[in-house]
């Protein structure tokens, strides 16, 4: 038997150096691999020696291919012509995606068109205004002009698109998701919906859909009396050119090698391991490091090693007890457990969540998927002729209807999801876990895998508690888009967060980003301060507080607000945080660090009818460097503070008032300040046009080191009290604080 079992560790090796590389963390990769190389030597083990060398190439790649990235998106932006190919149809005043160019490197963009048309799948020339954001590249004012050459594998995509919005009408959001990977007209809500009950995998393509798919092609082949190996390798060929057409997403390219590899052993009569195809339909990463972080990748790997996993365990199991439809059903049921288990480290990370109920909501929409899937791609192919793609697009309508049921009935289950955003370390120790369960699984002798499971899943439940601390003090501007939420880490690792970040329909920062991000660095959120209650400061609090349960809630109470801000003080009542309002002079101490609010004065914000100007102004002392949070103080809070307190407005760290409106930062208030740095809390491409120029001129007039998360992402400014340390991406460089030197 083929079985190639060393393709498997080999592999998960190779992928662990990966993560390690990518994540920035190439020291404990290389301290593992002199930790297996050392072991290696006690025990003569070739295998381990060829395991540690995989890693430390996986580490290597992975690194090289995340400062390759980076070069890559700077070189492109500081080009004025780009040759893009297009993924959706550009016209003025479109913002569409697609791949830039520039020599050798080729990243993703965003064009915001200013002139010209075209349609998606064409590769044009764009000129504009270049920036490096930290996921692609923004062109602003894009000018864009058709070329000769068409991508036509996106031009065909693009139109399969418009042939399911004929044919399916109400439906052509799922179904576009469905049948052609594009989620970008899927209702957040309705995602929401179907990650809370755990079947979120099913909205996009991903091996289950794939496999439907060449199974229903296969059938019909048969029905029309093809012999079984023409008709094997005839749907073998019209799914690669499915999956081609879809753009390749990798869990579909890695159905689609599995399905091959099968088929050619099939037709070979060689037998082959269900885990050497695994690895051989795994392998994307060998090629294109990056695929090793995308979730659906992840997700897909992590599925079919459970699915063979869970096979392995109901024939040790299930056989010898049941057979019938009780055999059946426990099969079903057993997958599902151990496929929610094995995964819920993927979706924890990536998704902030784990579906409680998704074991029986798997086991309830598999059934509805396998019938639903072949009937919407059978009307994709009845599309030249659209009065049948309707009919049959008609007749898949109630099957889409019973999924959504599904998912709306498992996430209104008691107790459906739990929210989680675990640390990196957390993170890892899950895998570890998961990795032994599934080994469990398959091992003769599991005693040893299921004590590494427990071991790993003890230490992660233990480790948020364990006392941890960077040292120094932290201050955060997460990007959290066109809003704010600054967090401050305590040199014993405590947070003190200001505002959450703003909501949308079907969403939020804080669930969105600013748990996550704190949860994955460790640490309890000592106290939540909400600068003022516009939705862009206060959409993710009632998240925060109810997911993070801070000892105090402190607002400056100004009368009136968003309904985001009534939720948050319910939440905050209904959690037991206590609610605290501040008056300027209030201070606190916590592990060193010295919170003072400046402003609101109560007689002053009483006379005041925008929130803006009511805004908590907090100064952040250690040691001998000073940090000042503005929220969105506008010039007349400003004029009030240089009345009140102008001693204690200069800083090293200015966090700019209102996204560097020209409503804030005014010259005589600069003047007082004379900050070394400027944070600027942005969303790209806002139609407020912040930041303002003309302010960013003052900033840097007044010897500031401008930074913006609109083109850098999160800012991290780190002090010991006399020096400041910043960084931004993979950049970090040192300044001595002007506070230091007074």
């Amino acid at each position: 038997m083929l079985a190639l079992p060393l393709l498997v560790p080999a592999l998960g090796a190779y992928l662990a150096g990966l993560f390690f590389g990518f994540g920035g963390w190439t020291g404990w990769a290389l301290a593992i691999v002199a930790a297996t190389l050392a072991l290696a030597g006690t025990r003569r083990s070739s295998v381990l020696v060829a395991v540690a060398l995989l890693v430390g190439a996986g580490a290597t790649v992975g690194a090289s291919s995340r400062s390759d990235t980076a070069w890559c998106a700077d070189l492109v932006a500081r080009s004025h012509a780009w040759r893009v190919t297009l993924d959706d149809d550009a016209a003025p005043g479109s913002f569409v995606h697609g791949q830039a160019r520039a020599g050798r490197c080729a990243v993703r963009a965003s064009l915001a068109v200013r002139e010209g048309r075209a349609r998606a799948g064409d590769v044009v020339l764009a000129t504009g205004e270049g920036v490096a954001t930290p996921s692609v590249v923004r062109v602003d004012g894009a000018v864009v002009r058709p070329s000769d050459d068409r991508a036509v594998l996106l031009a065909w995509r693009a139109t399969l698109g418009r042939a399911i919005d004929r044919a399916f009408a109400g439906d052509a959001p799922l179904a576009r998701a469905l049948l052609i990977a594009d989620q970008s007209g899927v209702d957040p809500a309705l995602r929401d919906r179907y990650a809370q009950a755990g079947i979120v995998h099913m909205l996009s393509i991903s091996g289950l859909h794939v496999a439907l798919v060449a199974a229903a092609v296969h059938l019909v082949l048969l029905a029309l009396r093809r012999r079984s190996r023409t008709a094997m390798l005839w749907s073998i060929a019209i799914t690669a050119t499915y999956v081609a057409v879809i753009g390749a997403p990798a869990p579909a390219v890695r159905a689609g090698v599995m399905l091959a590899v099968m088929a050619v052993s099939r037709v070979a009569q060689r037998p082959v391991s269900a885990w050497g195809a695994l690895a051989l339909g795994a392998a994307a990463p060998l090629v294109h490091p990056a695929t090793a972080l995308d979730p659906g990748y992840q997700l897909s790997v992590a599925g079919i090693a459970s699915l063979i996993a869970s096979r392995a365990l109901a024939r040790r199991w299930i056989a010898p007890r049941w057979d019938g439809w009780r055999a059946h059903l426990a099969n079903g049921l057993l997958t599902s457990v151990v496929a929610s288990l094995v995964t819920a480290p993927i979706v924890a990370w990536n998704f902030g969540m784990v579906s409680l109920v998704a074991p029986l909501t798997n086991l309830a929409a598999a059934p509805v998927i396998a019938v639903a899937q072949p009937t919407l791609f059978l009307a994709l192919v009845c599309a030249p002729c659209p009065p049948l793609a309707a009919f049959v697009a008609g007749a898949a309508h109630p099957m889409l209807v019973a999924l959504d049921a599904v998912a709306s009935a498992g996430a209104a289950m008691p107790g459906a999801v739990l929210q989680v955003a675990p640390s990196a370390a957390v993170a890892v120790l899950a895998a570890v876990a998961a990795g032994a369960l599934v080994a469990a699984c398959v091992a003769p002798f599991p005693a040893r895998s299921s004590l590494v499971a427990l071991g790993a899943i003890a230490t992660a439940l233990w480790l948020p508690a364990a006392p941890g601390a960077p040292g120094v003090v932290e201050v955060h501007a997460i990007d959290v888009g066109q809003g704010d939420a600054v967090a401050i880490r305590t040199p014993r690792g405590r947070w003190i967060l200001v505002d959450a970040g703003p909501s949308w329909r079907g969403g939020n920062a804080g669930r969105r980003a600013v748990i996550p991000y704190l949860r994955r660095r460790g640490g309890a959120l000592e106290e939540f301060i909400l600068s003022h209650p516009h939705t862009d400061h206060v959409g993710g609090a009632a998240t925060v507080l109810r997911a993070l349960h801070p000892r105090e809630y402190l607002d400056g109470a100004f009368a009136g607000g968003s309904d985001a801000y009534a939720a948050s003080l319910v939440t905050a009542r209904d959690a037991g945080v206590r609610w605290h309002r501040v008056h300027p002079g209030d201070s606190t101490v916590i592990d060193g660090v010295v919170l003072r609010i400046l402003a609101p004065d109560s007689a002053w914000m009483s006379a005041m009818s925008d929130p803006n100007d009511a805004s908590v102004v907090v100064l952040v002392r250690y040691g001998a460097v000073r940090f000042l949070l503005m929220g969105d103080a506008e010039q007349p809070e400003e004029a009030w503070l240089l009345a009140h307190a102008p001693d204690a407005l200069h800083a090293d760290v200015l966090k700019v008032g209102h996204h560097g409106s020209n409503t804030s930062s005014s010259p005589a208030f600069l003047d007082a300040v004379q900050p070394r740095v400027a944070m600027v809390s942005v969303g790209a491409g806002n139609h407020y046009g912040h930041p303002n120029t003309d302010v960013l001129r003052a900033l840097a007039a007044h010897g500031a080191i401008v930074l913006r998360t609109d083109r850098v992402g999160t800012i991290v400014a780190r002090s010991d009290g006399h020096w400041l340390d910043l960084r931004v991406g993979d950049a970090e460089w040192r300044v001595r604080a002007r506070s230091s030197e007074r």
